[in-house]
């Protein structure tokens, strides 16, 4: 394995249990891609696997006929629960909501489950970057990924990631040759039931609210994740927002190396934007006992920000996050600059999709929460049509009015949560923004939003909602709004 910048690398899992003792038996809920990756892993460990679902819709349904073709016992439709609990690992998919029938049933019956991850961790040989967050998570991980590439490791990126960026990290743990690096990014979910795997490198973008729909307060979501920093050691380097004091108070008590990266001002040992800039700051930091097999010579400027393919100021915050995780895995920084410029924005996440009629069409249907949304807002420039709604998640619109001032001209707002939005947003901003709802299908909406934008202006789908009132998840609502982007182009004015 390539140099590590002077950490001592804490194993990826303190747990060395197998599954080759006696054929042991594996269980697991839920029948999604990582629910099929903790399946194949087992039965390619040799174990004995039995996967349960309660769908029995199509994609189930083909993905239970392979498992069963590579030999597992498949239960579709309904859970088996003697069978579950009798296993040895129970391992529940991060879809699995925690009142879930079938888990309120192992509970009272005293049975505990690992996720995914966790499960994947018992197999895994390489070193882990564990990257969390509210927002932002996604990008990081995958920057910093593409960073340690660009200095010559192997990085393998997966987890919680989707949308084909990278495998569920229990198929990661099945690579061959053993990459140099993991990234892993991870969500609440998987974090909630996971104890034994252990990051090299820990990442906690920032802190905010999400996923009130499953958790019963904000206060229940941040302790899932910080489920992050009482996985670690204190061989464990944490990169940390220096600008979230939520982050912050969270890891303060926490043993290990703490990096900070920050937008507002410089931070020794960090990452920080200064004068246009990215700079890297690690002088003088050193972890496990000062063992440092490389050093730095005070700080080093980057590349200049707006050099980044990627839109919006908090993506720099994300790329601060990446650089400082990558030079604590060993990266140079000497390859960081054009690393960072040749990093293409990824899908769904202020993704430019075209211009139509002089307005710019800028896909962020990954922006499920209030604060992605504002996030985006703050980020971009000029004035800006926003097409805002889905189904309803329970946060306030109204904390949208502050990042909506003398930017957001119009708000479309549609869907499930569209009602709701159109009140809030209207009673908050002020005159200079107009509230329309539009009641209709997505076309409808898009195409409103589009007659509403004049030329130079921003046509930016951004959603503060999940999708699931029209569609099956966030990927497929911005590729629906791509294709329109490129339908309307063909079209012409």
């Amino acid at each position: 394995m390539k140099g590590h910048l002077g950490l001592s690398i804490p194993p990826a899992c303190r747990s060395e249990s197998g599954l080759e003792k006696n054929k042991e038996k594996v269980a697991v809920i839920g029948m999604g891609a990582s629910g099929e990756a903790a399946a194949r892993l087992a039965l390619a460990k040799g174990a004995e696997v039995h996967v349960t679902d309660a769908s029995s819709d199509v994609a189930v349904a083909t993905r239970g006929a392979t498992l069963r073709a590579l030999g597992a016992r498949v239960s579709i439709g309904e859970h088996l629960l003697d069978e579950v609990a009798s296993a040895d690992t129970i391992v529940a998919s991060p879809g699995i909501p925690p009142n879930a029938p079938i888990l309120a049933s192992l509970r009272a019956r005293g049975v505990g489950w690992v996720s995914e991850p966790e499960f994947a961790c018992r197999f895994l040989q390489s070193p882990l970057i564990i990257v969390t967050g509210t927002n932002g998570k996604t990008t990081t991980a995958a920057l910093c990924a593409h960073l340690l590439g660009a200095g010559g490791f192997d990085a393998a990126l997966g987890g919680n990631i989707g949308g084909g960026l990278g495998p569920p990290a229990s198929a990661l743990a099945l690579a061959d040759p053993v990459p140099d690096w993991v990234v892993l990014e991870m969500s609440s979910f998987q974090l909630a039931h996971t104890r034994e795997m252990t990051p090299a490198v820990g990442v906690m973008t920032n802190l905010g609210t999400d996923h009130l729909d499953r958790y019963a307060s904000v206060e229940a979501y941040h302790r899932d994740k910080r489920r992050l920093f009482d996985i670690g050691t204190e061989d464990t380097t944490w990169v940390l927002n220096g600008d979230d004091p939520a982050v912050l108070d969270m890891a303060a008590a926490v043993p290990g190396a703490h990096l900070r990266f920050s937008l507002e001002g410089p931070f020794s040992p960090g990452a920080f934007s200064a004068d246009g800039g990215l700079v890297l700051d690690l002088a003088g930091f050193h972890s496990g006992g000062g063992m440092g097999a490389k050093r730095w010579a005070g700080p080093r400027r980057l590349t200049v920000a707006p050099s980044m393919r990627l839109l919006g100021r908090h993506n720099v915050a994300n790329a601060l996050a990446a650089v400082l995780a990558a030079a604590a895995a060993g990266a140079d920084s000497g390859s960081m600059g054009d690393a960072l410029g040749s990093f293409e924005p990824l899908p769904h996440r202020l993704e430019p999709v075209g211009t139509v009629a002089g307005v710019l069409w800028v896909n962020d249907s990954k922006a499920t929460n209030v604060a992605a949304v504002a996030s985006a807002l703050d980020g971009l420039g000029g004035s800006l049509v926003l097409l805002l709604g889905g189904t309803d998640k329970g946060e306030s619109f109204r904390e949208l009015a502050p990042s909506m001032k003398d930017k957001v001209r119009v708000v479309v707002a549609y869907g499930a949560a569209g009602r709701r939005a159109e009140a809030e947003i209207s009673a908050a901003v002020g005159v200079g923004t107009r509230v329309k709802r539009v009641d209709g299908p997505f076309e409808e909406v898009v195409a409103t939003g589009l007659a509403l934008a004049e030329p130079g202006e921003t046509l930016l789908l951004s959603p503060a909602c999940s999708s699931f009132d029209m569609f099956r998840d966030y990927q497929e609502r911005g590729d629906a709004f791509r294709a329109l982007a490129g339908a309307s182009a063909r079209q012409g004015p």
